[in-house]
């Protein structure tokens, strides 16, 4: 039995295209293209519409995709959401991976990467491949032994929610600057250069879990 897609992205062509290379893979059948997160809630009311797997675009009009995976998430947690996207800065990567996405690719992905991230979504839980995060997951691996603290921990689990480091220091009952201290220990502890990679590595270690 194949599993069921839907593809949601605002440029029609583009969703056709996406729609028409994931219906070429073996164990994926499209179920039909949605315009926006509302068209696709919408569709949701037929419980005969609800697939298996949602793959996103996040800018959107009407319901973007952060909104519209925290609705799923909510609503729908069976349904899994991978991001198909060409934004690639921090804090949307961190928003999507927060509203529940279980995996981020960029829209120049080569077909047999997508196949991959479609298969794992749906077998492994998660799949996160782009030039920053795949660099990053490699990184984490290799520092899997490595000893955190508890505040280090405290931390960690605090970034990952949409708290800003001055909010995080407060919620820890410490400085600004020991909150940092933290930060730059686990960076290089872990091996990671930003915010994802410390997310990344909440995730893959049941620390957090989207």
């Amino acid at each position: 039995m194949n599993y069921s897609v839907v593809v949601v992205d605002d440029h029609f062509l583009l969703s056709q295209a996406i729609g028409g290379l994931v219906q070429e893979f073996n164990n994926f059948d499209v179920l039909y293209l949605c315009k926006n997160g509302r068209d696709l809630l919408d569709k949701f009311e037929d419980p005969n519409n609800i697939p298996d797997l949602v793959l996103m675009d996040i800018k959107m009009p009407i319901l973007n995709g952060i909104e519209t995976a925290e609705k799923l998430k909510k609503d729908y947690p069976n349904v899994k959401v991978l991001a198909l996207s060409i934004e690639e800065d921090e804090y949307t990567i961190l928003k999507m991976l927060r509203a529940g996405a279980k995996g981020y690719l960029m829209k120049d992905t080569k077909k047999d990467i997508l196949e991959k991230a479609l298969l794992e979504v749906m077998q492994k839980g998660q799949y996160y491949t782009n030039n920053v995060s795949k660099i990053l997951m490699e990184s984490i691996e290799k520092n899997i032994d490595t000893e955190i603290k508890d505040k280090e921990l405290e931390f960690i689990k605090l970034a990952c929610t949409d708290m800003s480091y001055k909010e995080i220091a407060k919620a820890m009952f410490c400085s600004y600057k020991t909150v940092e201290g933290y930060r730059d220990s686990l960076y290089k502890k872990l091996g990671i250069k930003n915010r994802i990679g410390l997310m990344l590595f909440a995730i893959h270690h049941n620390m957090f879990t989207p």
